[in-house]
């Protein structure tokens, strides 16, 4: 079987893949043709992948999450590569192939990571917060054993989002070392809290998002995590106006930074600052780290990265 992470442009390949995102769509012929438009990936990355003239029988037998065998060539389009696939089935029972072997997960196991967040909000010294922090993680402490950090862009993989997290609690211990007026329990709250509502913003399945839910549309995360602040502080019978509820809900209103990206507040306190840009330096290097693993180890460039103003990486070997 060839991995996606070995495909190149011009090479022919038969494999065994799991379709992460299908989309019926027509071409632009007269009359137009049906066409999937499509994900597909295995553990070490995903391509996207183009199944033309396809039948009715085709758009009822295939669909996201679904595992098949195709037939294919890699080809370049807008300098990205994209394969036509030439047949494609699905699975037999007899080939004896696990959904399990073909999702990209964090590289620490999820029961580490959760004890790892664990153990820090154990380490948070101010009650208040820390009360408020454990009512969060609770709604959604079953799904941070899986959840990715997002559809696209970062940490979208298997238990992205508790390795993001942990990534980000490494970074703040840091910064909150060298920077001794930080507040470190408000950096280690923000750094838990600021993605803490993704898991309610997406729908998600062995960490592939399939689509965001409605109150993702609707609301968003970073909304809805203040609104668990402000719940979790009525429930541990918190004022609302206190410094400590204020700070929190701050935090994640404006760990995105400008309105254009999501924030609706800018940081105006120093942890909040603090935030963002750990935040963005893990993200960041995820994506950088994810390009470099999915493109070919002799190339020295690897494909645009969106999340990076559409810029490519050099591959450093010396």
């Amino acid at each position: 079987m060839t991995l996606i992470n070995k495909l190149e442009p011009q090479d022919d390949f038969i494999g065994f893949y799991l379709i992460k995102e299908l989309e019926i769509k027509q071409t632009n012929s007269t009359p137009p043709k049906d066409y999937f438009d499509m994900t597909i990936g295995d553990s070490t990355g995903e391509m996207n992948a183009k199944f033309w003239d396809i039948s009715e029988s085709d758009k009822n037998m295939y669909k996201a999450m679904q595992l098949v065998k195709i037939q294919g060539s890699v080809q370049v389009y807008r300098d990205k590569p994209q394969i036509k696939i030439l047949k494609m089935r699905t699975i037999n029972e007899n080939e004896n192939i696990s959904l399990n072997d073909f999702i990209k997960s964090a590289p620490i196991p999820s029961n580490e990571l959760m004890q790892t967040i664990q153990q820090t909000i154990d380490n948070i010294c101010d009650l208040k917060i820390k009360e408020i922090v454990l009512y969060c993680v609770k709604k959604v402490e079953d799904k941070l054993l899986h959840y990715p950090a997002a559809k696209t862009n970062h940490h979208a993989f298997f238990a992205g989002l508790a390795y993001h997290i942990v990534r980000m609690l490494e970074i703040g211990d840091f910064i909150c070392k060298q920077r001794p007026f930080l507040n470190a329990d408000l950096v280690k709250a923000g750094i838990i809290l600021h993605d803490i509502a993704k898991p309610v913003e997406m729908n998600a399945q062995m960490g592939i998002v399939s689509e965001y839910s409605n109150q993702g549309k609707l609301i968003g995360h970073i909304a809805i995590a203040s609104s668990w602040v402000t719940e979790a502080a009525i429930t541990c019978g918190t004022s609302l106006d206190c410094d400590q509820v204020i700070g929190l809900q701050h935090l994640i209103l404006s760990h995105h930074n400008l309105g254009e990206w999501g924030s609706p507040v800018q940081p105006q306190m120093a942890e909040a600052v603090a935030l963002h840009y750990i935040d963005m330096i893990d993200a960041k290097l995820q994506m950088v780290e994810d390009s470099l693993s999915a493109s070919p180890q002799h190339e020295e460039w690897t494909s645009t990265v969106r999340g990076l103003e559409g810029k490519q990486i050099f591959r450093t070997n010396f």
